[in-house]
């Protein structure tokens, strides 16, 4: 049974940094398929970052430049580096695993119980 579970949430400055971890356990790849979500009150869901089997990332224009995706070797853990933080990234933020089958990643199905990050002016 696959388990994330977030941490690392609060609430800071604008400006400043944060750094939210994701603690895997069931999850049968060392290098899968991970991203990190968010949602902000009345907001869809907004994929933020992601990194795939071969270590590309991608983010979400909206983070670019500001916020770095990573896993350690073993894939027990997730990481998102949030620095230089805005008010607009205030918002739960989720951990996200997808299988990977047939060489490549599927829809991400298995998810954290979110950390909240909160910017103030």
């Amino acid at each position: 049974q696959v388990k994330l579970v977030e941490s690392g949430g609060g609430s800071v400055q604008a400006g400043r940094s944060l750094r939210l971890s994701c603690a895997v356990s069931g999850y049968p790849h060392s290098n899968g398929c991970m991203a990190w979500f968010r949602q902000a009150p009345g907001k869809e869901r907004e994929r933020v970052a992601s990194i795939d089997t071969d270590g590309a990332t991608n983010y979400s224009d909206s983070v670019k430049g500001r916020f770095t995706i990573s896993r350690d070797n073993a894939g027990k853990s997730l990481y998102l580096q949030m620095d230089i933080l805005k008010l607009e990234d205030t918002a739960m933020y989720y951990c996200a695993a997808a299988p990977y089958i047939g060489l490549r990643c599927r829809d991400y199905i298995f998810w954290g119980q979110g950390t909240q990050v909160t910017v103030s002016s």
